[in-house]
């Protein structure tokens, strides 16, 4: 039995032992370990604050509910946590698309109108992000990943490799790899 103030201590995949025998306390360790973490994920793929807020809350709440499922063989407690926080962002994003696909069929694409404030530059920097979305959902999970990671999380190559449990030869090579395939498909796209 580990005493309750050494497991700040205790490193990450001891933790999640704790947090799979249902301590709460370990619970608050990988929380303010990852939180920080997984907010910023969040925050980068949604491009929104409190949606991101809503985000790391729901994987936290999940990773609680799953914590039988963590397995340290797969990879290391970071590398869970943040995928699924990148899971629910990607929910997070297919409700909102949802929402305003429902939203302009019911207003009627004729009568809706933009905001006045909205500039010709929003608009096109609206429109680019929808295309890089979309090009990152074409590619390969591995790539997709780190391309996530990389752009969207603010992690360097080797941040990625340590969270992936993964050489850095490797994840610059899928990096190369998923940058070239979302070239092809974003000159396609305007093509």
């Amino acid at each position: 039995m580990v005493n309750q103030s050494e497991i700040p201590s205790l490193a990450d995949e001891d933790v999640m032992t704790l947090v799979q025998d249902g301590d709460p306390r370990a619970f608050e360790v990988l929380y303010d370990r990852h939180s920080g973490a997984a907010f910023s994920l969040a925050y980068r793929m949604v491009g929104n604050r409190v949606t991101a807020e809503d985000v790391s809350q729901e994987a936290f709440l999940s990773i609680w509910r799953s914590r039988l499922r963590y397995r340290s063989d797969r990879g290391s407690v970071r590398t869970w946590v943040l995928g699924i926080v990148h899971h629910r962002a990607i929910d997070a994003l297919r409700r909102n698309l949802v929402h305003e696909r429902r939203r302009a069929t019911a207003e009627g694409l004729e009568e809706r109108q933009e905001a006045p404030e909205l500039t010709d530059v929003e608009v096109a920097r609206r429109d680019e992000a929808r295309q890089v979305r979309s090009a990152i959902g074409t590619l390969p999970s591995e790539q997709s990943r780190v391309v996530e990671l990389a752009y969207f999380g603010g992690f360097t190559h080797s941040q990625i490799a340590e969270m992936l449990g993964t050489p850095i030869g490797t994840v610059k090579g899928r990096m190369r790899l998923g940058l070239e395939k979302l070239r092809h498909e974003l000159v396609e796209q305007v093509a």
